[in-house]
């Protein structure tokens, strides 16, 4: 399957989702748009791939699974991202330096293939995230086990672990249709990568850039992170509280980490002083007076009078 990036098109930035979870995140990342990223898709399944708006992509394992998928078999789909171990390098290209691999884990082809790709990335001395998903509960005891499996070689596989698990959105959104769930879940997806790829790609008179996120990131194992949005009278302090208390924390609390990295993100209404020291001091007193707060702002216009606070801990 083609995959040609144009040279002058290419970004120093990727988003790779893998197996039918972490391509439905991407195709939705895909339709949201993200600034200043390349988005791909991996999966086993050619009758998905086919169905995808994302225009870069690669069919796994065509001569294991002959397009079928990996039936739910982890094995498998590690052993269709080994048949293509070389398109993936390809596919990661000469200026890629930071590549996101999301993926639902439980599954066939995203627990599989997902650490396989990762580590291609790492060997390549890209700066590799992953953001995965736990199952639903209801989506059963293998799944589960299967899931936590994945997880444990992904956390070997990457620089920075994100977990999401998708129970607490049961308990953040109470009883969701079964499709709302997953939309769900791929907004969050969407918010984390959004969330860490826009402070690099975005430009602002405090900047965060591409190293700053290379020192937070670099190999340090599971992260925990959080975005908010807030209006009105004290926005930034409820912007920076409700960030600590995102889907995205996955119940983890952010005291002891060493490194914060911060985003301030505001729109037509300008960040004042005020409010940046509303939030930086609330941030630090949550991590502890020995983390490194490493913080930016920068402008977006489309968010209007909102503020978008941005936490990445790790560490």
């Amino acid at each position: 399957m083609k995959f040609d990036l144009p040279k002058e098109l290419a970004s120093i930035i990727k988003v790779i989702g893998v197996g039918g979870g972490g391509s439905n995140a991407v195709n939705h990342m895909f339709k949201q748009g993200i600034k200043g990223v390349d988005f791909l898709i991996c999966n086993t399944d050619r009758q998905a791939l086919d169905i995808s708006p994302v225009p870069v992509k690669l069919q796994l394992g065509e001569a294991l699974t002959e397009g079928l998928g990996a039936g739910s078999q982890p094995e498998r789909g590690r052993g269709a991202a080994q048949e293509n171990l070389d398109e993936i390098r390809q596919l990661l290209g000469d200026r890629t330096k930071m590549v996101f691999i999301t993926a639902g884990m439980g599954g066939g082809t995203g627990t599989g293939a997902a650490p396989v790709i990762a580590s291609v990335a790492r060997e390549l001395g890209i700066l590799t995230v992953g953001i995965v998903t736990m199952p639903f509960q209801w989506e059963g005891r293998k799944r589960k086990q299967q899931a936590t499996t994945g997880i444990d070689e992904m956390r070997d596989a990457v620089d920075t672990l994100l977990v999401i698990n998708n129970d607490r959105l049961r308990d953040l959104y109470g009883n969701l249709t079964l499709d709302n769930a997953f939309e769900h879940a791929d907004n969050v997806l969407t918010t984390a990568a959004r969330g860490i790829a826009e402070i690099i790609t975005m430009t602002g008179k405090v900047n965060v850039d591409f190293e700053d996120v290379k020192t937070v990131m670099t190999g340090s194992g599971v992260a925990i992170m959080g975005m908010a949005e807030s209006e009105g009278e004290d926005r930034a302090l409820r912007a920076a509280q409700e960030s600590l208390a995102s889907p995205l924390l996955n119940d983890n609390d952010i005291r002891g980490a060493k490194y914060v990295l911060l985003n301030i993100t505001h729109g037509t209404q300008e960040v004042l002083m005020d409010e940046i020291n509303d939030i930086t001091d609330h941030i630090q007193d949550a991590a502890g007076s020995s983390a490194d707060v490493i913080w930016g702002y920068c402008r977006d216009e489309s968010l209007g009078e909102r503020l978008r606070v941005t936490v990445i801990a790790t560490g």
